[in-house]
């Protein structure tokens, strides 16, 4: 191999889209020790900051989305991408890479543009059953697509699909034997049932409030719950657990330690980002979706009715949350048959060894394989 094996990994703006990205990285990293790997992100988001806490470095792009309403931010949003356009192609002919990989995401698409423009072989990495508009936007250009979902040859050439499932963080791929390091870790019950809340790396407005509003019926039901908030419900969120004498409640803004949470739970309340649903799809827990309204396409309602459909989960729109959520938790939670299904009918639906297998298909492109 006359080349160094370089590659850009863009994208990000959620933990959906940069928990696969640094999966990939790592099993690039793992299989190809001698790999030089850049990321590419949007100045401000949450790329910028978790990125180089797994170990790689990230330049950021003044990129933005794009507003859905006529408004002046369609001039800034033009500005913006015309310097990041500007900025990425100069980053790629320093960099050299023999493939940009694409997550989605504001800053995927301006890489992945200059590197098509400049004959850089690029793969895009889809999470969802409905593609974002980059991803879409960016198929003719991308050598391959890597996609966690069937029938998505309504988007996507079909030629050029793969199959592989999402990347999942590694931690989460083996629970067995931590259950009880993961209630010695939240000072929880392991003989108590046990409902992990998790609302995506943001947070989730809704599912909090109906936790919040629904606490004394957990509290009564001697359930204890893990509720991870995202860091703008945070203060609310200890303020109306302080209201309580209890002892089944595990409160924070952010889970570092999600295998743990995994362990620990007897089911899991969430939204229905992709990248959560393939972990959920590993662990093998039953799982109550609340799609989040505020995504482009709806595409978390599309997500979850693929596994709702199937008896792999339940599913409760975001308008119904406030008064079905905590009711139906406790009533799942009290029904081991049920329970059983759902865990049984999630686990077909789980790929395993993703990152991997993308990981192979990146090499190949680099080398013309």
């Amino acid at each position: 191999m006359n080349k160094k094996f370089k590659v850009i990994i863009s994208g990000g703006g959620t933990g959906g889209h940069i928990f696969p990205a640094v999966a990939i990285a790592n099993a690039l990293k793992n299989k190809y020790p001698e790999i030089e790997i850049l990321f590419i992100g949007a100045e401000g988001r949450m790329e910028m900051e978790k990125v180089p806490a797994a170990g790689y470095d990230i330049i950021g792009l003044p990129v933005m989305g794009l507003t859905r309403k006529i408004s002046p931010q369609i001039f800034t949003f033009f500005i913006k991408l015309l310097k990041s356009l500007k900025k990425v192609k100069k980053i790629i002919k320093n960099f050299k890479p023999l493939v940009v990989v694409g997550v989605g995401g504001y800053a995927s698409g301006p890489a992945m543009r200059s590197a098509s423009n400049l004959k850089i072989p690029c793969l895009i990495q889809e999470q969802n059953s409905y593609p974002g508009i980059t991803n879409k936007l960016m198929a003719k250009r991308a050598a391959k697509i890597c996609v966690a979902y069937d029938n998505m040859e309504k988007f996507f050439p079909p030629e050029k699909i793969i199959k592989t499932g999402n990347p999942v963080r590694q931690d989460i791929t083996v629970l067995e034997g931590k259950r009880n390091e993961a209630f010695d870790f939240f000072g929880l019950n392991s003989e108590k049932p046990t409902v992990l809340i998790v609302g995506g790396s943001l947070g989730a407005r809704t599912i909090n409030e109906s936790i919040a509003s629904g606490l004394e019926k957990f509290i009564e039901n001697d359930i204890q719950i893990i509720w991870q908030t995202g860091k703008h419900y945070i203060d609310v969120a200890k303020s109306k657990v302080a209201e309580f004498d209890s002892k089944n409640i595990y409160v924070s803004d952010f889970i570092y330690k999600m295998d743990y949470a995994y362990s620990a739970a007897d089911i899991i309340i969430s939204r229905a980002g992709a990248s959560t649903i393939s972990e959920l799809c590993i662990v093998g827990k039953p799982a109550i979706f609340v799609p989040s309204p505020n995504v482009a396409e709806d595409h978390q309602t599309k997500n979850a009715l693929a596994l709702s459909t199937k008896d792999a989960a339940l599913m409760i729109k975001d308008t119904e949350a406030v008064e079905k959520l905590v009711d139906s938790s406790i009533s799942l939670i009290n029904d081991s048959t049920k329970r059983d299904v759902l865990s049984k009918n999630i686990l077909k639906l789980a790929l395993f060894n993703s990152a991997d297998v993308i990981a192979e298909e990146v090499h190949k492109l680099a080398y013309g394989k």
